[in-house]
């Protein structure tokens, strides 16, 4: 697979105080200030080796500025016979239970084998362009190693129609999380600004200064001693990462976070020594989104759906439940 081309540009004294985007688009030569916005927004541009999270950040005399390219993908995903747990399907959309480690849509280092291609496959050519052409019929995603309900568009007025509908949040999801801790209270929210991490671009993070807002609502379903926990989330906002970011920030990373977790929790302490081991090294974030609620884009029926945790979770929960006294 090609590798992503490095852009370097050293800030001389006159673009001092220039915002980044611009400096940059004028400095590296093909590139619009829109094309260097999008990736700096993507935590492909750095500053003297630091990750740079805001396009309008002031750029700083005799600072190094890089930006990574990622390599040209094609326009076009193509069908692949990829298995799918369909919920609910009529002309206008589908509704799946995607497996965890199933990436959304095509991206750099996941070209293929995709939840797009495998629409594209089960659909045909009724999908093809609705939406983009590299994201045929998607209106929301999942982090590939997040399970659980999504919805897909399968014509123009439904992409729209759902599109508008996630923008301003009108509809309903909860997700379950399995994370780490007993919170003090039996609910809560997490009203935090999320960016790119100032130092690990593969990151985001509760940040001070150029992040968007987010604001995540949780309810304690179920605790497991002081141990664990079994949280219902809802997002008001969808930011990347939002629930997993948030659940970190206040103490209570989820179980399996590749990203988030980033130490052995001290709460592991309190587990019989098994189980302590299967928690820590559950493969994926123990996270999943449990059900969706929307009006139907072309009808106004209104359509709920769910599915049950898979049976990797399920069964790090069923070992919680027998081992561990819980509340």
């Amino acid at each position: 697979m090609p590798e992503a081309e490095l852009r370097e540009a050293v800030a001389p004294p006159e673009a001092a105080g220039t915002r980044a985007d611009r400096f940059l688009a004028g400095a590296l030569e093909g590139l619009s200030r829109s094309r260097v916005k999008a990736l700096i927004e993507a935590g492909l541009a750095s500053r003297d080796g630091a990750t740079l999270t805001d396009p309008a950040e002031s750029v700083r005399a005799g600072a190094r500025y890089a930006i990574r390219i990622p390599p040209a993908v094609a326009a076009a995903p193509t069908p692949q016979a990829i298995p799918l747990a369909i919920l609910f399907e009529d002309r206008d959309l589908i509704v799946i239970d995607k497996p965890a480690g199933l990436v959304v849509h095509p991206a750099p280092g996941n070209q293929d084998g995709t939840l797009v291609n495998a629409v594209l496959a089960h659909a045909g050519e009724e999908l093809s362009g609705i939406g983009g052409e590299a994201r045929p019929g998607i209106v929301h995603r999942l982090d590939k190693d997040t399970s659980g309900v999504m919805v897909v568009a399968k014509t123009e007025r439904a992409h729209t129609a759902l599109s508008a509908a996630f923008a301003s949040r009108d509809l309903d999801r909860e997700y379950l999380a399995l994370a780490w801790g007993l919170p003090a209270a039996s609910a809560g929210q997490v009203e935090a600004p999320i960016g790119r991490h100032p130092t690990d671009r593969k990151r985001m993070a509760v940040v001070a200064r150029g992040g968007k807002p987010a604001l995540t609502s949780w309810r304690l379903e179920r605790g497991y001693g002081a141990a664990a926990s079994l949280l219902r989330c809802r997002l008001a906002t969808g930011r990347t990462h939002q629930i997993r970011v948030h659940l970190a920030h206040i103490g209570h990373p989820i179980v399996g976070d590749p990203v988030y977790l980033r130490r052995t929790p001290a709460a592991a302490r309190l587990l019989p020594e098994g189980l302590r081991d299967a928690l820590l090294a559950f493969p994926r974030q123990a996270l999943h989104a449990e059900s969706l609620g929307f009006r139907h884009p072309v009808t106004g029926q209104a359509l709920s759906f769910r599915a049950p945790p898979p049976p990797d979770m399920a069964a790090l929960l069923a070992r919680l439940e027998a081992t561990v006294p819980g509340r």
